[in-house]
């Protein structure tokens, strides 16, 4: 038995197609099912629903033997426990920085103000303004993360962003990118070894379905 885990949304529906060339059919709407182990047209490999940022988690310890996980995730677990196989190419965004029109971040940067930043992406954010030489104070937060800057409790905010909407919306501009993300496959190391005959012939299928 492989267990393969993901989270709903976006992730699950751009690995579909992938699954599919995989001859792997999830049985069950996630997105409509209450359950969170869900079969698959193969008596072999079934879906756990997890929350996005939990898959690395699950893979590290072996509840799950292979994941998809965006690279954000990924880089805030630390990767221990698992190996990163593939570069899927789904999910795409970028890490940013934002702040509201009218901060001169800029400025702020040049003149070594120690800078309030709210984002979920502690280490992420961390590490990038460390490497910048910018002293920031970071802010924890697990949602609405544009109203920090507008409200006063942060100077700019690190975030994941796509189109962009959300920040137009709330008068916040992107004033620098961190990195691009995508979702990657991730094995458990264990039944990378224990389960190959299982395991490699789906690595082997994403694969050449990514790079299609």
């Amino acid at each position: 038995m492989i267990t393969l885990a993901l989270s709903k949304g976006r992730i699950f529906e751009e690995t579909t197609p992938l699954l599919e060339a995989a001859g792997i059919t999830c049985l069950e709407n996630p997105e409509k099912s209450r359950k969170l182990i869900l079969p698959t047209n193969r008596d072999n490999v079934r879906i756990i629903i997890v929350r996005a940022s939990d898959v690395p988690t699950y893979v590290q310890y072996g509840a799950a033997d292979i994941g998809i996980a965006g690279r954000d995730v990924l880089v805030e677990h630390g990767g221990t426990g698992l190996y990163q196989m593939i570069d899927l190419n789904i999910a795409k965004c970028r890490m940013m920085v934002a702040v509201r029109e009218g901060f001169d971040y800029d400025n702020a940067v040049r003149s070594g103000a120690r800078l309030r930043i709210a984002t979920k992406y502690i280490s992420t954010a961390k590490a990038h303004f460390a490497a910048k030489g910018v002293h920031v104070d970071l802010i924890k937060l697990y949602g609405s993360m544009e109203l920090a800057p507008l409200v006063g409790l942060s100077d700019a905010i690190v975030d994941l962003v796509s189109s962009g909407n959300t920040l137009r919306a709330n008068n916040l501009v992107a004033v620098e990118e961190i990195m691009s993300i995508s979702s990657r496959l991730i094995v458990n190391q264990a039944a990378l070894k224990l389960k190959r005959e299982l395991i490699q012939p789906l690595i082997e299928t994403f694969s050449e379905a990514a790079n299609a």
